[in-house]
């Protein structure tokens, strides 16, 4: 097992950037100074699969990606470094977009109750399904499209088509018309929005269909694959993507962790609610890092600007603070358990009524379900840590609702002796939470838009320099090897954009005057839109250059103001597009764009980029010299301006990265410029990673301790001492905060009192002992790393 300081996180697709791509990239994260490259998963997925978690056959390597023999030359050259691999685990589900493409679920639909793959996916069999014990596949666009049903022969073996789609016919069922034939399958074609869904989703994507990992058989067959790169010792770690939807998350990661062994790195994408612990007792290492994001960007944030800008968002017609948060937060819960979720709740609704020694009205238990449901302040609340949430929830809507009196007494007895309901019950919270939360709510919430991440709490802006220095401790007691990490193929907006659009917070009567004036030159379609839209054009505006074609913003602005639109629901949707509104849009963001308020989101945009970078490169260094092991997307080692996926999964330029660190490792450079061209923060990342590297057991498992100024301008330096466990301080990282202010004011007579010895900075050069002036640490870079010359 190689040591992991440090990932780099790379996502693979067979058009742009393979296996072999990334073992032509070895030398330069070598040189950058990660211990292990993190992968996207490379298994078998769709093809053409731009993410890889639409996997299609968990039992082998992507050939598109390269092949199994591909990643054992990757190893290899990994290993030859001292370097390693982490790879990222998809157990949940399966793709089907394409079922010839799935021989697992092609034999289902060809085999129905026969075929040894029936047990793999959580399949509704049963004769009160809605669809007469047959696997409801909701692939039509309504039944009209039942008469265009036809077979085809051309290619030896029958085929049910429905336009350019192709199902199985089993043996000795291909005669008569095709509507004959369709009715003596396994599976029945039904329109999409009738309702209807066979199997257990991810979330309420019907591509994606579920895994019943809790079968012994189905965990062997679907890590074999895995297993072999663990038996070969090619993987140092695993990353499992979403396992809340598992039947039993915490049994699959026991099964995993034994699989693996005790030493390897394995970590969750847990997503935990404000305040939720990471359950002790589950044998990971900890998270992929949603929690730390949040901490590390929201303690460059001034509290002192929310409400100035939640009367900006008020003005638009969404405040976005907490009350108003719950509030919409729970209608659209309520509203998702009810439609896009419906087959899924119905289906919960079926087995608490099996399961159940009581009984009561379907109906009634139904929306008894969609309050408790819609309530549910976490994703799932079977961990140990959540013991007493979901009891004490309902005994509140008891409280609140008498006339449900029975149908929650029906649902308590269910949950506590009924296996399937219990199960069903957690899995179906995480993906009520999830579709309204981060995939609606958070596109109706224009405050704040750096807020609004997976797993994050827009309700407060700020996160002060007490919690975070609490919550960075618990981390480096508890969870000393848990993943940190700033940007992800997830986030909807990338690192540094989150930054320029969090020193809204120090100037928000500034940016209310600016959102006046354009509202009144190129009004917005929608007030709440038009607000969010604003906010990420300004995060994203070009500041090295007169005009945003420079690049490709114009798409990457028209694609994501469609998705928001679409994902807000408001006044359109991806299941019933509103072309006029959206037509509208397209045509603001150009109006935008050529005019003269285009020139002034430049203006704005070049006033305050400064700031933006300085608080990039604070959290920046905080996250990699931080408790736990850092993550750097690919990518933002330099500045990056990604929005919400696909956007933050584009091809990334390593030539330019490559001449960069090149030249930095000549001897005599001076610390690069903080400017548009990102070296300086590629200057941080380097240095950072290396002294990780060089200096492993002063981070990972080493203690925290806070760092404090003196003088007027304190406040505006935040800092922490990295060691040994049970040795002096050896690194300190420093940053400016709130750097508005400290432009208009200075550092005066602040300053810093450091401890015994001398402290060479790694970013600057510069040697220090004792007392020293703030204004002399932050001379050239708004962060400092301090490093111990003389080890006690």
């Amino acid at each position: 097992m190689r040591p992991i300081t440090a990932t780099y996180r790379l996502q693979l697709r067979g058009d742009v950037f393979t296996l072999d791509d990334a073992r032509r990239l070895a030398d330069y994260l070598d040189r950058l100074g990660v211990s292990h490259l993190y992968l996207s998963p490379i298994l078998t997925a769709m093809p053409g699969s731009t993410h890889g978690y639409d996997v299609t056959d968990p039992t082998s390597v992507s050939a598109e990606l390269g092949g199994r023999p591909a990643l054992v030359a990757l190893s290899a050259e990994l290993s030859e470094r001292d370097m390693g691999l982490i790879v990222d685990l998809v157990p949940n589900h399966l793709g089907i977009g394409r079922p010839e493409r799935n021989r697992w679920w092609w034999d289902v639909l060809t085999n129905g109750h026969r075929s040894p793959f029936a047990r793999f996916f959580d399949i509704d069999w049963r004769d009160d399904n809605g669809s007469d014990g047959r696997i409801a596949l909701p692939v039509l666009a309504d039944e009209r499209d039942l008469l265009g049903l036809t077979v085809d022969r051309t290619g030896g073996t029958p085929l049910l088509a429905v336009g350019d789609q192709r199902y199985p016919i089993a043996p000795g069922t291909d005669d008569g018309d095709p509507r004959e034939i369709h009715a003596r399958q396994a599976y029945r074609l039904v329109p999409w929005r009738q309702g209807l869904v066979g199997y257990r989703r991810f979330f309420a994507i019907n591509d994606l269909a579920a895994l019943r990992q809790e079968d012994p058989r189905v965990f062997d067959t679907t890590h074999h694959q895995f297993a072999s790169w663990v038996r070969d010792d090619m993987v140092d770690g695993v990353r499992v993507d979403h396992p809340d939807g598992l039947s039993d998350p915490a049994g699959y990661l026991r099964n995993l962790r034994e699989l693996i062994g005790p030493d390897r790195w394995l970590v969750a994408e847990k997503v935990l609610a404000a305040g939720e612990p990471l359950d002790p007792t589950l044998p990971i290492d900890g998270t992929t890092g949603y929690d730390a994001l949040a901490e590390y960007g929201g303690v460059f944030l001034d509290p002192d600007g929310a409400a100035a800008l939640t009367e900006l968002a008020g003005r638009a017609g969404a405040t976005g603070d907490r009350d108003w948060l719950d509030e919409n937060g729970t209608e659209l819960r309520r509203s998702v358990a009810r439609g896009d979720l419906a087959p899924e709740v119905r289906r919960l609704t079926r087995a608490v009524l099996r399961d159940s020694p009581t009984f009561c009205s379907p109906e009634q238990l139904r929306e008894a379900l969609v309050e408790v449901l819609a309530r549910m302040p976490v994703y799932r609340a079977d961990y140990a840590p959540l013991a007493g949430v979901l009891p004490r929830l309902i005994g509140d809507i008891a409280d609140r609702h008498p006339e449900w009196s029975t149908a929650l007494t029906t649902l308590a007895s269910a949950l506590v002796d009924g296996p399937e309901s219990r199960t069903r019950f957690h899995q179906v919270c995480g993906a009520v939470t999830a579709k309204a939360v981060e995939d609606c709510l958070f596109y109706r919430t224009p405050r704040l838009v750096s807020l609004l991440e997976v797993g994050g709490d827009p309700g407060v802006v700020g996160c002060s320099p007490a919690e975070f220095h609490l919550r960075a401790h618990e981390r480096a007691r508890l969870w000393p090897r848990t993943m940190t990490t700033l940007s992800t193929h997830d986030t909807k907006r990338g690192e540094d954009v989150r930054a320029r659009i969090g020193v809204l917070t120090q100037v928000p009567e500034l940016w209310a005057r600016c959102v006046a004036d354009w509202e009144m030159s190129a009004p917005s379609p929608d007030g709440v839109l038009g607000l969010m839209l604003w906010q990420n054009m300004f995060g994203v505006w070009p500041v090295d250059g007169p005009s945003p074609d420079a690049g490709d913003l114009r798409p990457r602005l028209h694609a994501y103001a469609e998705k928001a639109a679409r994902e807000s629901g408001v006044r359109t949707s991806w299941t019933d597009v509103d072309e006029k509104f959206e037509g509208a849009v397209h045509d603001w963001i150009d109006r935008v764009l050529d005019g003269p308020v285009g020139r002034s989101i430049g203006r704005i945009a070049q006033h305050l980029a400064p700031h933006g970078w300085s608080d990039a490169l604070g959290q920046k260094l905080f996250q990699l010299c931080g408790p736990g092991i850092p993550d750097v997307y690919q990518g933002t080692e330099l500045w990056e301006d990604s929005l919400v996926d696909p956007d933050n999964r584009r091809p990334v330029d390593y030539a330019v990265r490559r001449a960069i660190v090149k030249s930095m490792d000549t001897p005599g450079v001076e610390t690069p410029p903080i400017d548009a061209s990102g070296a300086a923060k590629l200057h941080v990342t380097r240095i950072a990673l290396r002294l990780r590297r060089e200096r492993p057991n002063s981070f990972v498992g080493g203690h925290y301790r806070p760092v404090f100024g003196v003088g007027p301008a304190r406040d505006h330096l935040l800092g922490f001492a990295r060691g040994p466990v049970g040795a002096a301080s050896d690194v300190i990282a420093l940053a400016t905060r709130h750097s508005v202010l400290v432009a208009e004011s200075g550092w005066g007579s602040s300053g810093i009192a450091l401890p015994t010895g001398s402290w060479f900075d790694r970013l600057t050069g510069e040697l220090y002992t004792g007392s020293v002036p703030l204004a002399k640490v932050f001379g050239r870079l708004p962060v400092a790393l301090l490093v111990r010359l003389d080890r006690p």
